[in-house]
């Protein structure tokens, strides 16, 4: 494998091995600069990077005139930013094909072609998917992982004390995000990497992904999504909100198309809706919780500091959920699990449910402070009763509160868990 002393390993690590053992080839997917790249180049034995600018992008022109430029190496070759080039896949699908051998390739991608552009063949049974995010707290070693996501489910749970996290740390870490090149940086020097970043993914990357659609409207999609960050708002809400800040007016199909570009880029992580089963003639919700990627970036589309978001706690307890989320998100994906929210006609609700592979699932509820602890108990503990309460309902094997301040991780008497999100791991 190439070496790299500099590589911070990553939940995805073991993942990808598992997948070059028993498939062809790797489809790494997720945001730009998340660290796909290294994370690939740490699983394989030689890469052609097509989107490398040397010689006029000699490495791209060359692949256009024969493919066996990027796919001729040791494997498991990477083949970084395959998108450019999207006859790569097909490439690659056939040569596995022919060889029938297992880890021969690495697809890494930031973004998916369009549809008119697309390979001819899904890669399906051939090559198999990885999806990387940011970096969760445990990643970037700001969790020191004393609760275990997997633990909770097998009934392990130690009460620990825990060091005193403070209001103004949790602010650094969520303006920072999970971006490994932010790691280091103070909330100022982060804050100003991404909001480069948010004018790259609409200025500079969004032409080349979908030429058809405009830079500026991406930005003021993009700012709204971030306005209506940990929410359920549907696509007529952000019309209407791009209407009213940004004096921009647009339709609900509209704004469905520049989402989706959004979802090409890997920028969107939307949480599905939950469905516990239950007879009551209550209806589920089925509207997704809208997030971007990263909190950050959401941050940073918005123009917020530091200092404005200690103005303003509400904006930030959403951007506090979303960290969060995100961390949850990456914890249940590495467990085979998936993330989801719940909430019915009634407005009962649960901020994140994680299902794993064989059905079981827990319920969190997502607080700042330590004051509010007690609230996202007893939310608990009413929707535990509810669903407890129906014959055809499935309970939850347990019930936590997450918050960002408190002085250890412990189990209250009614068993709801009690665990700072400095303390979380897989």
């Amino acid at each position: 494998m190439i070496e790299n002393d500099r590589y911070l390993p990553r939940l995805v690590d073991d993942i990808v091995d598992e997948t070059l053992a028993v498939s062809g080839a790797v489809h790494m997917k997720g945001p730009k600069y998340c660290g796909k790249t290294w994370t690939s180049k740490h699983h394989c034995n030689s890469f052609y990077q097509l989107d490398l600018p040397d010689g006029d992008y000699r490495n791209l022109r060359l692949a256009k005139l024969d493919l066996g430029y990027a796919l001729k190496g040791d494997n498991p070759r990477l083949i970084d930013e395959w998108q450019l080039l999207p006859a790569v896949w097909d490439a690659v699908r056939n040569t596995v094909d022919e060889k029938g051998l297992k880890g021969m390739y690495i697809l890494s991608g930031s973004s998916t072609p369009k549809k008119e552009s697309k390979p001819l063949h899904s890669g399906l049974g051939r090559i198999a998917p990885v999806s990387m995010r940011t970096m969760s707290l445990f990643e970037s070693k700001d969790s020191d992982g004393t609760v275990s996501l997997k633990g909770m489910f097998e009934g392990r749970f130690v009460n620990t004390p825990m060091k005193d996290v403070q209001l103004d740390t949790l602010f650094d870490l969520t303006i920072r995000g999970g971006w490994p090149g932010n790691l280091g940086l103070n909330p100022s020097q982060a804050a100003k990497a991404m909001s480069v970043y948010a004018r790259q993914i609409c200025y500079e990357d969004l032409p080349a992904v979908d030429s058809s659609k405009d830079p500026a409207r991406m930005m003021r999609v993009l700012r709204s999504l971030s306005r209506n960050e940990s929410t359920l708002a549907s696509r007529k809400v952000i019309a209407r909100d791009m209407k009213e800040f940004d004096d921009d007016t647009i339709s609900e199909d509209t704004v469905g198309e520049y989402i989706s570009v959004l979802d090409r880029m890997c920028l969107i992580e939307n949480q599905g809706a939950f469905n516990p089963n239950l007879r009551s003639s209550v209806r589920v919700g089925k509207t997704p919780k809208r997030h971007l990627t990263d909190p950050a970036l959401a941050i940073s589309a918005l123009g917020l500091t530091k200092e404005m978001l200690l103005d303003d706690l509400n904006t930030f307890g959403f951007m506090f959920e979303a960290m969060c989320e995100r961390d949850l998100q990456i914890y249940a994906y590495v467990n085979g699990g998936n993330l989801y929210h719940y909430r019915d006609g009634k407005n009962r609700e649960i901020d994140a449910v994680v299902e794993m592979p064989d059905g079981r699932w827990g319920a969190f509820e997502i607080k700042l402070g330590a004051g509010a602890i007690e609230e996202g108990a007893k939310s608990l503990k009413d929707m535990d009763a509810l669903i407890r309460d129906d014959p055809n309902g499935r309970p939850p094997e347990f019930l936590a509160v997450i918050c960002g301040m408190s002085s250890a991780a412990y189990m209250r008497e009614d068993g709801v868990y009690v665990v700072p999100i400095t303390s979380l791991s897989p």
